[in-house]
């Protein structure tokens, strides 16, 4: 058991790793068994109506353990990083106090990073005509453009985002706008403010090909339980690919199919490919977290046995 900071300040448990190797499977009897609720740090589960796509737990799954930072917006309001620390911390110490042990679930690293390094936001919340003005601009020129912009203004930033992350570009360029220095300048000041919490920290990872196998079967699952029809649903509703909510992998590839711009076959493809890179990403992101202790997950794998084992190293600092 990893922990990183001195005994007396809240313990938080922390559960992560690569989209499909299992961590909510893990997670629900983890904290069946820790009798405590699920912390969700998932960027994609915060919207309302997206359920299928960003796996979200079901409303049995909900009944058993509460979960957290499910459902709060709708798909074309912004949540952010930001967003995310202040309630979180909040919620961690609400449950401490009703002595529950903060348990937090999710594979998004912004979100978690956000609580447990301090992450160094800036000053200045959401600017909505700055942010109008840069949206008027992706309409008219195009998004590439803008891209190419904040290649100039902050090339750090530009390596970190996909040039098709139309919610990351446009904040990235708000705060630059606002602040007149670029955004990558506050992950420099992250991890100065000493964090409140005592981590542990665990992430489950399994070998390469099986975990590609695992992304390509679960997108065949998801548009199986009817992932199209919930796309198109949330299209008829006025949920377009200008939304926030609407740009998460999955959902903006449907949305081009549903438009014309892609064929079927290549719809699927390209949702998995990008999964598959997605999941890449994240893996490099927690591979930074000297903190974590990783769990390998194979055939022989029991969820039920990895909580166990879990449970044994954390129940002593349960309340």
């Amino acid at each position: 058991m990893n922990t990183k900071h001195k005994k007396d300040k809240i313990p938080l448990l922390i559960l992560t790793g690569p989209t499909a190797v299992g961590k909510s499977a893990v997670a629900l009897k983890l904290a069946q068994k820790l009798k405590t609720d699920i912390i969700s740090a998932d960027s994609a589960q915060v919207y309302r109506g997206l359920d299928i796509g960003t796996a979200k737990p079901s409303l049995e799954e909900q009944r058993m353990v509460k979960h957290h930072f499910i459902d709060l917006v709708d798909p074309d309001q912004n949540y952010s990083a930001a967003d995310f620390q202040k309630s979180a911390d909040a919620i961690i110490e609400e449950l401490w106090k009703s002595e529950k042990l903060p348990f937090m679930v999710g594979g998004t690293g912004l979100y978690i990073k956000a609580v447990t390094d301090r992450y160094a936001f800036g000053p200045k919340g959401a600017d909505s005509a700055i942010r109008a003005a840069f949206e008027e601009l992706i309409n008219r020129e195009g998004l590439d453009q803008l891209y190419r912009r904040l290649k100039t203004v902050d090339p750090q930033a530009a390596t970190k985002i996909h040039p098709r992350d139309r919610k990351r570009i446009v904040r990235a360029l708000e705060v630059y706008e606002q602040d007149g220095k670029p955004i990558s300048g506050q992950e420099a000041m992250t991890g100065r403010s000493d964090s409140p919490y005592r981590l542990i920290f665990y992430a489950l990872h399994m070998e390469r090909d099986a975990l590609y196998e695992k992304i390509e079967q679960r997108v065949d699952l998801m548009l199986k339980k009817g992932f199209l029809g919930e796309a198109e649903s949330l299209l008829e509703r006025g949920y377009n690919q200008d939304c926030p909510g609407m740009q998460i992998l999955g959902y903006r590839q449907l949305l081009s199919y549903l438009q014309g711009s892609m064929n079927w076959e290549k719809t699927v493809a390209e949702i998995k490919k990008q999964t598959r890179n997605y999941a890449k990403r994240q893996l490099t992101w927690f591979r930074r977290e000297k903190e974590i202790e990783w769990i390998e997950i194979n055939n022989m794998s029991s969820f039920y046995d990895i909580a166990e084992n879990i449970y044994l190293k954390v129940k002593e600092i349960t309340p």
